[in-house]
């Protein structure tokens, strides 16, 4: 597995009955999380002890239970990178903080490379971004989400990258990268975070089942002569890592030979055991 287990400014308290305890910062949240089917590990009077609580509602959706006042945002730290996360309507914070692993990755393949022209698909609010552009990428950061690049464009800010790393576009993921082949831009590495399910700017329909495949295959055309990296994250159940590595077998190493690696990812969690969050897909040349 892809273990991210670096980090100062957050941790995984405990998780069970479908849900995890998170220290964020200085606030600790509770929030759903289906996979974690055991009893909790610590006492319920840990659990009560939250500052924030999401929960479910029967007709869909959900809403956030506040113990205590908290600022209506914060900034968390990893490394030398920074980032505000705020709890959202639907129940994140803005910040997947399991990514950790694939930034520190990412970070060492551009800063043995020396640069890198770095686009980043269904980028939302900029952490593989900003992780990429202060290890010295020029960062193309895509996502559907005006309000989401905005965010990622305050995270670049509080992180203090340099501006000119940084190109912010606001348009579905596909249709951009169609348009960079006909305009001959290529890219030395590619990232990519697809949902499961989403809609573009103008309504598109997005299905990953229906979608990752052509996606990937057209994205393989806009990679340099001597490309660095392919990463795919993949939060989609049923989407194993053996799902990733194929679709990376048939399309990049297809092209470019090179190796694919695809694992869990998940943090360790304090009471015991690690949380699994999804898997990654690591196209590399060694």
């Amino acid at each position: 597995m892809f273990l991210a287990d670096q980090w100062q400014d957050f941790e995984v308290l405990d998780t069970g009955e479908g849900e995890k305890l998170e220290r964020w910062g200085a606030y600790t949240l509770a929030r759903p999380d289906p996979q974690t089917i055991w009893p909790h590990a610590l006492d319920q009077s840990a659990w009560l002890q939250a500052d924030a609580r999401y929960t479910r509602s029967d007709q869909g959706g959900g809403a956030w239970d506040f113990r205590r006042r908290l600022l209506e945002e914060w900034t968390v730290s990893y490394r030398d990178l920074r980032f505000y996360v705020r709890p959202t309507g639907f129940k994140h914070t803005g910040l997947f903080p399991e990514q950790a692993v694939n930034w520190d990755r990412m970070r060492a393949l551009i800063e043995k490379r020396g640069e890198a022209r770095v686009l980043n698909l269904f980028g939302y609010t900029g952490g593989a971004s900003v992780a990429c552009a202060k290890a010295g990428a020029h960062v193309t950061h895509v996502d559907a989400a005006k309000g989401m690049v905005q965010w990622a464009k305050r995270n670049r800010e509080l992180s203090q990258v340099p501006e000119d790393r940084f190109r912010f576009i606001v348009e579905d993921a596909l249709s951009f990268v169609r348009r960079e082949l006909r305009r001959g831009n290529a890219y030395d590495a590619i990232l990519m975070d697809p949902p499961s399910y989403g809609r573009g700017p103008t309504g598109e329909v997005w299905k990953l089942e229906n979608e990752l495949y052509r996606l990937v295959d057209t994205c393989t055309q806009a990679l340099s002569e001597r490309p660095l990296f392919f990463f795919i994250n993949s939060y989609t159940t049923g989407f194993q890592p053996a799902v990733l590595t194929n679709i990376l077998g048939k399309t990049v190493v297809r092209r470019f030979g090179g190796v694919v690696d695809a694992q869990e990812v998940c943090l360790p969690v304090r009471s015991g055991g690690v949380l699994p969050c999804g898997a990654t897909g690591r196209w590399t040349q060694a």
